[in-house]
């Protein structure tokens, strides 16, 4: 199999914060339609994890959850963590805020070493990260207002204070006329609002979700993505989650970190990952999320097998579009100028975070150099070509 790509050298787009940037001779710019651009190289690292290991039980019996896992986060960015169960993301996350202390490595956190602090000076480290939770953990005893206001009253925050908060965390999260309700009146995404609303409303740096939508259905999982999207958006909060649908990665993440067996396989943009998965793991997590069009692409493939002629003159190739290059006629030109003939086998389009996308699986048939010229004039037009027959 032959792949014509962007190399690291080369330019290349994608996608930060729901805008576009371009890679080009070792600077990323920032492309929003308008003609101002801003470098994106001296971007902050408000999380790594360096060496990071944890080990549960001694000896024989002993189970490693992470095994020397090294991870950057910048500050202001969504950042996904996508695995199978028992892949070691929950411990992740977990060790992040220290809720699972390490074995081995180190957790820094804007610049402070987590894993060298106190239990006192950890407590007041701690109130910098919000967190999440998938069985939303809310007290049953007490109203919505009473959950949000439970982490300021632990430290003694004036009462006239709490009350500015809680109507203001309310507020974000759209639900200032249910302060008065306790959570068996609430459905399962109005929880996981009120959930927000408490990590919220000590005013952390960070935001971590445990596969926070996981026991949701697929409406109410968008909106509370919709509502993490605008927060941090709003916040410059910086923002991560684990999860095992490729669908939350897909709809608000900027990067994204595939772990398998405790340590990452695979790390980047979530388009360039998305569009060009790597390791064998990635492209599972794709298949489980695009069985039908999985399924029209293997049954292309197959079909193609049939008619593709031995001499060089007919190649099948999946193409990739990204932006505003999804809407545009660049195959149809293309062809037209080489003259060769081409069939559409199969084809998808969607988003990445706002950003259009388009894949087709494509049947050229001409002389051997046309049909190299024409996949040379795609790449060199911004596509990327893989010839897969």
């Amino acid at each position: 199999m032959r792949r014509y790509n962007l190399s690291r050298e080369e330019p290349f787009l994608f996608l930060q914060k729901g805008a576009l940037f371009l890679y080009e001779k070792g600077e990323f710019s920032f492309h929003s339609g308008k003609d101002t651009c801003r470098q994106w190289e001296g971007a902050v690292i408000l999380i790594e994890l360096k060496g990071l290991t944890k080990t549960y039980g001694k000896g024989s019996k002993s189970t490693t959850a992470l095994s020397e896992l090294n991870l950057n986060i910048r500050k202001g960015e969504i950042f996904g963590v996508i695995g199978h169960s028992g892949a070691g993301k929950s411990t992740l996350i977990r060790c992040i805020n220290l809720l699972e202390r390490p074995t081995a490595g180190e957790v820094w956190v804007d610049g402070i070493n987590l894993t060298d602090l106190n239990k006192s000076d950890l407590q007041q480290q701690r109130r910098k990260i919000g967190m999440i939770f998938q069985h939303f953990n809310l007290l049953s005893s007490a109203t919505v207002y009473d959950n949000v206001a439970f982490p300021l009253k632990l430290v003694n925050t004036p009462k006239a204070a709490i009350d500015r908060k809680v109507k203001e965390m309310l507020a974000l999260v759209g639900l200032e006329d249910h302060s008065n309700k306790y959570p068996a009146q609430l459905s399962g995404g109005q929880k996981q609002r009120v959930g927000i609303a408490r990590a919220l409303a000590s005013d952390p740096n960070v935001l971590l979700c445990d596969e926070a939508t996981s026991a949701l259905d697929p409406q109410t999982t968008d909106s509370i993505l919709k509502l993490l999207l605008d927060i941090n958006e709003k916040y410059n909060l910086t923002i991560v989650l684990i999860t095992h649908e490729m669908h939350v990665i897909q709809n608000i993440c900027d990067q994204v970190a595939v772990i398998h067996q405790g340590g990452i396989v695979e790390q980047g943009p979530v388009t360039e990952v998305f569009l060009k998965p790597q390791h064998a793991i990635t492209r599972d997590f794709m298949m489980r999320d695009h069985e039908v069009g999985i399924a029209l692409e293997e049954t292309a493939l197959a079909s193609a097998d049939v008619s593709l002629q031995k001499d060089g003159s007919s190649k099948l190739v999946k193409i990739s579009f990204l932006g505003n290059k999804t809407y545009e006629a660049i195959l149809s030109r293309t062809v037209r100028k080489t003259g060769v003939d081409f069939a559409i086998l199969q084809g998808t389009i969607s988003t990445i975070k706002q950003v259009p996308y388009g894949q087709l699986t494509v049947r050229f048939e001409g002389q051997s150099d046309e049909i190299n010229l024409t996949i040379k004039e795609l790449v060199d037009q911004g596509l990327d070509v893989e010839v897969l027959r």
